[in-house]
């Protein structure tokens, strides 16, 4: 149900507010059809009030539990678990008040203004609906009001969430060599699955001669990463709608009446290890040249609720020492980790810049800024241009320090860059053409502006148009020449069956890529695993759905299930393609099933018999429709999910938790806000979306799965963007705040 707006703050508005009283801030929030806000002010102190209370009206208890987390305040308000311990000693020790300070001093006095608006109207907020709040945080004390100095370190603190932030427990643990330390596991592979598919098509394409763009990032269905629709406007200055983070401040993908953007999350490198050599009579410090410096032992007080607790946190000039089971501090070494995103206080002038962007190539300069984290940036705008960019934070490895300095390190993946720390030689780059002290410079990273288009889903910059492959660039950036996955193939293939019917292409087509929900991987491979199906009654089931299958992840399709067991076994066997990897034909290869190798066709038999026994054990049909067995749950109700997993080559991507007795649910993350922009003739945007999760986590919003359900159904809104679509919304309803 709907949560009314307090009686007491309704009359504040009618009667309280005379014509002529003066505010330091004034704002109108409407919200139309779906709860999509538009904030209107005439001030950047008063967009970033209205923002927060637009944001917090949908999101208020994500964002204050976001709130505890980076202010290293969750075992006082859920509990002095280890868990919780941890974080908060990291939060504490590393996202300080100096570094969010920093942040600030490299503002400028218009995201000042916001940033105070910001925490100014969330603190409203709260104010006017303390005793209303939703359902999964009614009643918390952990939902309070905020300072600019926490909102600060919420920043900085979801930036380095995929990097030095998961390895929160082994930087809370570290302990030199006698003391007790936690039994901690690091994962090297912090963001699983999480990644995105964005095209932008140019002016020799289009039938408008205008750009298109397509976003679909694939973030987590749940918690602070989850995107809100929202469109923010200044008149004359500003005029941006797209989707921002529930934990965040600003639009992070959107589009205005000149330009479109979304992003994908990149391949380049964002942290390294460091192998300190201990000075052997002293555990507590490390040679770096011909000296030995000292590590830095940082003491943080905790608050929990049985009193405060002292945490430990050990720092080096390369950054915090961190401990597991592959990094042990030991008598003659320990290990250190240091996060490229950490020290970069440039987000807030790249994000300003793209708000007001005019053309691609002024998105090119925004982002050379070098403000964006971990994403590629893909855009196109109103004049027919098409760009794609990887100008994110970086470390600066030359092939010096690549060639030189790694360290082999039993235990932790190749992938994973360890280097002596012991040799200032083998520290990062610090060149003054970057404006991140030992990040890679903006000049030295890849992208191109074309009339044609540019793809990414979340492969290396290489193939971003294989017509035009981009090469030479340092490998801490990507590999070329590597086989791209399915989901990189399936977004080209697709996307140039429309461009050999000769046809140019309009939105419509777009979105088809999408709404089709078209198996890629089945496409390529479906006939050549039937093969083995001949005569085998012990794989029957699975065999039949198979054969029936229509090779979509539409939600009455038959058999999608018995694919998806089935590659997430055979994607593993050895050998199995027919045809290898070429990197003169990287979109068609490798390909076929080397079914002529009787290891190989019996390997491929064997997971079809333990995909079907799979099925059966969790009571699955083998041929039950896919939106019987995927499907996210709102309030009792169970709501069908087209789409299914980008490694097992589909591009729209959907991932799941497998659950015995109902099937691929809950689901994790996987299409979100989805785009699709361009511009009609008059120069207005042409603008349709979902998310596909709906604007509230809260079971008690009316907002809660409105969303969801137009996606089950493959419909998609026709966003309101100027001023006549907005008032001519339906469901419009209108929110003035003014306050000091």
């Amino acid at each position: 149900m709907r949560r009314p707006i307090p009686l007491l703050f309704v009359a504040a508005m009618l009667f309280g507010c005379s014509a002529d009283t003066d505010y330091r801030y004034d704002v109108d929030i409407r919200w139309t059809s779906y709860g999509v806000p538009h904030v209107r002010a005439e001030d950047w102190g008063s967009l970033g009030y209205g923002f927060a209370y637009a944001t917090a009206t949908d999101g208020v208890c994500v964002f204050a539990r976001e709130v505890a987390r980076a202010n290293g305040t969750l075992s006082a308000d859920f509990g002095a678990t280890d868990e919780n311990l941890a974080s908060d000693a990291f939060h504490r020790a590393i996202v300080t008040q100096e570094r969010v300070l920093k942040n600030g001093l490299a503002m400028s006095a218009n995201m000042r203004d916001y940033g105070a608006g910001f925490v100014a109207g969330y603190n409203r907020f709260i104010e006017d609906n303390r005793d209303t709040l939703p359902a999964g945080c009614a009643g918390q004390a952990w939902v309070r009001p905020i300072s600019e100095i926490e909102l600060g370190r919420m920043f900085i603190a979801f930036g380095i969430r995929y990097g030095a932030g998961s390895y929160a427990g082994g930087i809370a643990a570290a302990a030199p060599p006698g003391e007790p330390v936690a039994a901690v596991q690091l994962d090297f592979d912090p963001m699983p699955g999480i990644g995105s598919n964005a095209i932008a098509l140019g002016s020799d394409l289009t039938a408008s001669g205008r750009g298109i763009l397509f976003g679909n990032p694939h973030y987590p269905w749940h918690g602070p990463a989850r995107f809100h629709m929202i469109h923010t406007t200044i008149p004359g200055e500003v005029d941006t709608m797209g989707a921002s983070l529930l934990s965040g401040s600003f639009i992070a993908i959107g589009f205005n009446k000149d330009i479109a953007w979304t992003h994908t999350v990149s391949t380049a490198l964002r942290m390294t290890f460091f192998e300190l050599e201990l000075n052997p009579d002293n555990p507590l410090q490390y040679r770096h040249g011909d000296r030995f410096r000292d590590i830095e032992k940082i003491e943080v007080s905790v608050p929990a609720g049985d009193g405060d607790r002292v945490q430990t946190v050990y720092m080096t000039h390369h950054g915090p020492v961190l401990v597991g089971k592959s990094l042990p501090w030991t008598r003659s070494r320990a290990y250190a980790v240091r996060d490229a995103i950490l020290d970069n206080d440039a987000a807030f002038a790249t994000y300003e810049a793209l708000q007001t962007a005019a053309t691609v190539a002024d998105v090119e300069a925004a982002i050379s800024k070098q403000g964006i984290y971990f994403v590629n940036t893909i855009a196109a705008d109103r004049l027919g241009n098409a760009f794609y960019g990887d100008i994110s934070s970086t470390p600066h490895l030359d092939m010096e320090i690549l060639t030189h300095c790694r360290r082999d390190v039993e235990g932790v993946p190749s992938r994973v860059v360890v280097l002596d720390g012991s040799s200032p030689e083998c520290d990062w780059r610090v060149d003054p053409r970057s404006t991140v002290p030992g990040n890679l410079p903006a000049a030295d990273m890849p992208r191109a502006t074309s009339t044609r288009y540019f793809s990414n889903s979340n492969d290396s910059y290489w193939l971003s148009n294989p017509d035009q492959p981009l090469e030479g660039y340092l490998p801490t950036i990507g590999p070329e020449k590597t086989a791209r996955t399915l989901r990189t193939r399936a977004g080209l293939v697709f996307l140039n069956e429309y461009l050999d019917r000769g046809d140019k292409l309009v939105p419509d087509d777009i979105q088809s890529l999408l709404l089709s929900h078209r198996h890629f991987g089945a496409e390529l491979l479906l006939d050549d695993v039937l093969e083995v199906c001949t005569d085998d009654s012990g794989i029957a089931l699975a065999c039949d759905a198979l054969a029936a299958w229509d090779r979509t992840a539409n939600v009455d399709s038959r058999g999608m299930q018995v694919w998806t067991e089935f590659w997430e076994t055979a994607r593993r066997i050895g050998g199995l393609y027919a045809v290898p990897f070429d990197p003169a034909d990287p979109v068609n290869t490798p390909r076929g099933i080397a079914l002529d190798n009787e290891t190989v066709s019996t390997a491929v038999r064997e997971a079809l018999a333990a995909a079907q026994q799979r099925l059966l054990h969790a009571g699955i049909a083998p041929d039950q429709p896919w939106g019987d067995v995927q499907f996210a749950e709102r309030n009792g109700a169970r709501i069908p999910v087209p789409g299914g997993p980008g490694r097992h080559g589909m591009f729209s991507y959907i991932n799941t938790d497998f659950t015995v007795g109902k099937g691929y649910t809950p689901i994790v993350h996987g299409n979100s806000y989805v785009q699709v922009v361009t511009w009609n003739d008059d120069g207005t945007p042409d603008a349709r979306a979902v998310l596909t999760y709906s604007q509230s986590p809260e079971s008690d919003s009316p907002h809660y799965y409105d969303q969801t359900e137009l996606y089950a159904r493959g419909e998609w809104l026709q966003l309101p963007f100027t001023e006549e679509d907005i008032l001519a919304d339906p469901n419009l309803r209108t929110l003035t705040l003014r306050g000091d």
